[in-house]
Parts: structure tokens; C-alpha cells; sequence
């Protein structure tokens, strides 16, 4: 596993020193002198979480890529517009299979930081797509409706293989070229913190997904993974593999076909 990313000289040594341990490649991680990492502040009231950005790294230019980079999943995640078509074009030609996260493409920012979404349909990003996994509510803004058939055929025409649409404590949507089956979240004892859950379930369903593993299971393991990380503060809490894999039998014996 490796990260292609940009930050700035006030990057803590400490997360790349953890980052490395956990076996993470950091070679194409860029330090920008004089630049800020991206950050929020992240705050939730009455269910609702206000996201205000803080500070935003320089965006990673197509050149940040190795030479050498092949993947069999690529994992595009920017969270605050950090990637560009060009971008999008040289890791289509390194990849297997491109996955694309689209909420930082559907942020805008106030002029105090304050996160409200925005509309994004690029086409030719959306082309070079595999996977695409979103919010219902990011979902409503690329699509510009909240109706899941009309929107997802019109996906699956541009070649998005297989969309994951998140529910939060309601689970998800999974539609493989336009068969949709309603996957649950599994039920947790407690909810400390959902930030990061998205994140955890895209990249666990990868990483099944690049075993050739049937799409349903591997976003039955993406929802079990998931579920630890809400059980804690930060990302303290992920669950061992045999953890994992015991919640998303458990989930799998409940999918649905709609």
C-alpha cells in the first residue's frame, strides 16, 4: 500500500513514523516547504457535522506520480479538490481498476471555511471510473437528483462499473451494473465517532475486491470494517481481519436484492 499525496512542513513526523510502521509506502508523500497540511475543524450538533477548513495544502500535480507506479486498485480520496482531470488520466493508465471517492470534489468553502456542498458532474473524470463510492447526499449532488435508478444508469453508461451509495447508520446501496442490493451497517453497541467510516468502508471493499471477490461480499467486509472505526475516537479502533470477516458474514446473511 502506498500514498501519492502533498502536505506541508507542518506534517508531524510522528504520523509518518506510524504510517511506516503500519507498512504504508511513503516514497510519493510530497513535503511543500512554506505550505499547510489540509485540515478541518470538525464539529457535530444535533447529528449534523459542520466541517470548516483550516488550511489547505497545494493540489498533487501529475507529476507527483512515479514513473514506476503500477496498482491494481488505485484509490482517488481528495477531500478538499486536490485532484485535477490530467491527474485523473495518468492514474487511469497505471491501474487496474480506479476507484474514485468524489466528496472532496464536491466541497466548496465560505469565506470562513465553512464546507457547504456544490454541484460536479466532470465526464471525463467519471469515464475513466471503476468504482465510485459517495454520500446519498454527495450522490444528490453530482447526479443533481436524489433518484437512484435514473442516476445510476446514467453512471453505468459512462463505465462506472459498480456505484456504493453510503446511508450512514442505514448502511448502503450497492449497484452492480444496474442490479442494486441494500447492504446493512452492522449494529454497534455505540457510536463515538462516524468521521472516517466512509473512508475505512471503500478501502476495505478494495481491498477484497482486488482478491476477485464477488462486489456484494466485498461491500459486506467494507460495512464490518467500518464499523469498528465509529466504535472509537480517531483511528484507533479497525478490527482484526477474523473480527472483520466474523461482522460481515454476519451483514452478508442479510443483503437484500432490490
Amino acid at each position: 500500500m502506498a500514498v501519492i499525496s502533498r502536505v506541508g512542513d507542518d506534517f508531524p513526523e510522528e504520523y509518518k513514523r506510524l504510517l511506516t510502521e503500519a507498512g504504508v509506502d511513503l516514497s510519493a508523500l510530497k513535503t511543500v516547504e512554506g505550505a499547510k497540511t489540509t485540515n478541518y475543524v470538525i464539529e457535530y450538533l444535533d447529528g449534523e457535522r459542520r466541517m470548516v477548513l483550516k488550511a489547505k495544502a497545494p493540489p498533487i500535480e501529475p507529476e507527483d506520480i512515479p514513473h514506476e507506479l503500477t496498482a491494481r486498485a488505485v484509490l482517488l480520496a481528495p477531500i478538499a479538490g486536490e485532484i485535477s482531470p490530467p491527474l485523473v488520466a495518468v492514474l487511469r493508465r497505471r491501474a487496474e481498476y480506479l476507484c474514485l471517492d468524489p466528496q472532496g470534489l464536491v466541497r466548496s468553502f465560505r469565506e470562513d471555511g465553512t464546507v457547504v456542498l456544490k454541484g460536479w458532474f466532470d465526464r471525463f473524470v467519471l469515464s475513466l471510473t471503476d468504482i465510485m463510492k459517495a454520500s446519498l447526499r454527495e450522490y444528490e449532488r453530482i447526479m443533481g437528483t436524489g433518484r437512484l435508478r435514473y442516476g445510476l444508469r446514467k453512471l453505468h453508461n459512462l463505465g462506472v462499473g459498480l456505484v456504493i451509495i453510503t446511508l450512514g447508520e442505514e448502511g448502503s446501496i450497492l449497484s452492480v451494473r444496474g442490479e442494486l442490493y441494500a447492504i446493512p451497517a452492522y449494529e454497534v453497541t455505540r457510536v463515538a465517532e462516524p468521521t472516517g467510516a466512509g473512508d475505512v468502508y471503500i478501502g476495505a471493499f478494495l481491498a477484497e475486491y482486488v482478491r476477485n471477490e464477488d462486489p456484494v461480499w466485498c461491500a459486506c467486509v467494507g460495512s464490518a470494517a467500518a464499523s469498528f472505526v465509529v466504535e472509537e475516537f480517531g483511528p484507533t479502533r479497525f478490527g482484526s481481519r477474523e473480527e472483520v470477516m466474523e461482522r460481515a458474514q454476519e451483514i452478508y446473511n442479510l443483503v437484500v436484492k432490490v
